[in-house]
C-alpha cells in the first residue's frame, strides 16, 4: 500500500471517528450560540447602546452567563474538534484527480482555521482574560501594509472576504446549504430552510463588508479602518434607515445562529 493510500486510511479512520464527530456537532452548536449573541449584540447597537458586535463581544457574553466559563471551556473543546474534522475533510481531497474536491479541500482548510482561530479565543476567555477581534484584525492589517506589496495584499484580502460574503449570500439565496444536512420531513424541514435562507443571506452580507473594509483600509493606507465585523455592522447603522438594516442583519444573525443548532443537529458528518 503506498504512502498515500496509507494516510488516506488513516484519515479515513479519524473522520469515521465516533467520539470526534459528536465533538464536531459541538462545535456547530457552539458556533449556533456565537451567532445567536452576535444578533443579540448587533440589535443592542441599534437601539443606540454601547457593544462589542464581533466573536470577542459575543464570547465576553457567554462568560457572564451562569455557567458561562463551563460553557467556554465546552465552546473551546468543540471548535478545535470542528477544526480537526474539517482538517480531515480537506486531506481526503488531497492528491484528488478531481478540481471539484481540491477545491472543497481548500474550502474545508479556510474553514478550519477559522474555527481554531475562534477556539483559540474562546479559550483566552476561558482563562478568564480577555481579547479584542477588532484590534487584533488592525494590527494584522497594519502587519501587511508594512510589507513590500502591502497595499496589494490586504487589498486582495478584502476582495477574497468579500467573495466569501457574497457566496454565503448565494448558497442562503439558491438554499445551496441543505446539501450541507439530513434535512427532517415537515414542518421541521421548512422551518430549518427558511432559517438557513436568512441566516446565510444576513451573514453574508456582514462579511462582505468586512471584506469593503479591508479594501479602504488598503486603499487609504489605514489599517485602523479595518476593523472586521464589529466595524461592519457598526458601520451599517451610518446608512440611511441604517438602524432597521443592522436589526434585519441581527434579526438574521439570529437565525443563523439557530440554524447552526439545527445543523449540530442534522449535518452530515
Amino acid at each position: 500500500m503506498s504512502t498515500q493510500a496509507k494516510a488516506r486510511r488513516a484519515a479515513n479512520s479519524v473522520g469515521d471517528s465516533r467520539a470526534l464527530n459528536i465533538l464536531a456537532r459541538t462545535g456547530f452548536a457552539a458556533n449556533g450560540l456565537v451567532h445567536l449573541l452576535l444578533g443579540y449584540l448587533a440589535i443592542r447597537v441599534a437601539a443606540n447602546q454601547a457593544g462589542q458586535t464581533d466573536q470577542s463581544g459575543a464570547l465576553a457574553e457567554v462568560a457572564k452567563l451562569p455557567g458561562g466559563v463551563i460553557l467556554l471551556w465546552v465552546a473551546v473543546v468543540g471548535f478545535f474538534a470542528l477544526g480537526l474534522w474539517l482538517v480531515v475533510q480537506a486531506a481526503l481531497g488531497i492528491g484528488s484527480t478531481s478540481k471539484k474536491r481540491w477545491v472543497r479541500s481548500l474550502v474545508a482548510v479556510g474553514k478550519a482555521v477559522a474555527y481554531i482561530a475562534l477556539g483559540v479565543t474562546a479559550l483566552t476567555f476561558a482563562q478568564g482574560q480577555s481579547s479584542s477581534s477588532s484590534d487584533s484584525t488592525q494590527q494584522a492589517s497594519a502587519g501587511i501594509l508594512a510589507l513590500p506589496g502591502g497595499q496589494l495584499l490586504l487589498g486582495g484580502i478584502g476582495v477574497a472576504v468579500a467573495a466569501i460574503g457574497g457566496y454565503f449570500v448565494y448558497k442562503g439565496v439558491t438554499k445551496k446549504f441543505v446539501e450541507d444536512l439530513a434535512v427532517p420531513p415537515g414542518t421541521a424541514g421548512r422551518t430549518v430552510r427558511a432559517l438557513g435562507v436568512a441566516g446565510y443571506v444576513a451573514k453574508g452580507i456582514a462579511v462582505v463588508i468586512v471584506g469593503v473594509l479591508f479594501v479602504v483600509a488598503a486603499v487609504t493606507v489605514d489599517p485602523g479602518s479595518a476593523t472586521g465585523l464589529d466595524g461592519a455592522l457598526k458601520s451599517l447603522a451610518a446608512l440611511p434607515f441604517g438602524m432597521v438594516i443592522l436589526i434585519a442583519v441581527g434579526l438574521g444573525l439570529i437565525a443563523y445562529g439557530v440554524y447552526t443548532f439545527a445543523r449540530a443537529r442534522f449535518a452530515r458528518l
